[in-house]
């Protein structure tokens, strides 16, 4: 397996690990809510034999750091995605973002001015409204939720990373997404996520998507529980210039329910030089 965090890179919102793989034009993946840079452990070294691939867990997140006074909201990891593009020294790379991973690298892209060469939203946080009830009820409760005994605090993770899920992952895949946040230090960052969520930082890049500097291309899983298609394709309308593909049968995670698929649409994404 390609993925490993060997590299600790101090930011301005704590300590980022981060892993690095292949020789070739640079490409960056970014993860989203409540996942790590694992998450992309399946399609990593496929794109290695291409790419040189560069990925981090989140602050906050995974193995980076988790402290009780950190920010870890939108703005903040905007901000950190610029600061490991400079890290990296890469003035244009490929990005392929999932989930908050979107928002993270949109803010990136058009507040803080990083280029991309070519530019992947899966099933992204892009555009308001976003977060269900349960989200919603979580990040006013928050104090309740951190008082849970920690096997309950399991079984909520558990069935919050589930509820993502329409077409089955590998069990290994599911224990590993679910680990980093069942510790004291996991434990306090899962919930301090919800109560940091705000929707005025995807709210300040919404008038600005037609602004996009690079080729962009949408995948979506059409049985994303949590993102429905229709807002996928509503993102498309604010990005006409972009390619549009679906994923049948495909849920919230297209990159280990479905890689070969995923795997296939940015094969042809990358290699259209139109």
């Amino acid at each position: 397996m390609s993925w490993k965090l060997d590299e600790i890179v101090p930011t301005s919102a704590g300590r980022v690990a981060a892993g690095r793989a292949g020789i070739g034009p640079d490409l960056v993946l970014a993860h989203g809510w409540p996942w790590s840079s694992f998450s992309w452990h399946r399609i990593i070294p496929a794109l290695a034999g291409h790419y040189r691939v560069h990925w981090y867990d989140m602050p906050g997140y995974g193995r980076s750091e988790k402290s009780a006074t950190q920010r870890t909201s939108l703005d903040v990891q905007g901000q950190v995605f610029a600061e490991m593009l400079a890290h990296w020294r890469l003035e244009s790379p490929v990005v392929i973002a999932h989930d908050f991973g979107g928002a993270t690298t949109l803010r990136a892209h058009l507040l803080h001015g990083c280029d991309y060469g070519r530019y992947v939203l899966m099933n992204v946080v892009a555009m308001r409204p976003w977060g269900s009830e349960f989200f919603d009820h979580v990040g006013r409760h928050v104090d309740a939720f951190l008082g849970l005994p920690p096997h309950i605090h399991r079984a909520v993770v558990e069935a919050y990373v589930k509820g993502a899920i329409a077409n089955g992952i590998e069990p290994g895949d599911f224990e590993t997404l679910v680990e980093p946040w069942l510790g004291e230090a996991g434990r306090q960052s899962f919930y301090r996520q919800f109560a940091q969520a705000d929707e005025r930082y995807t709210a300040e890049v919404e008038p600005m998507f037609g602004d996009i500097r690079c080729s962009v291309a949408i995948i979506w899983g059409e049985d994303d529980p949590w993102i429905p298609l229709e807002r996928g394709r509503a993102l498309h309308r604010l990005i006409p210039q972009a390619s549009f593909d679906t994923l049948a049968g495909v849920g919230h995670l297209p990159q280990l329910e479905a890689p070969d698929r995923v795997l296939a649409l940015l094969n042809a994404f990358l290699s259209d030089r139109g």
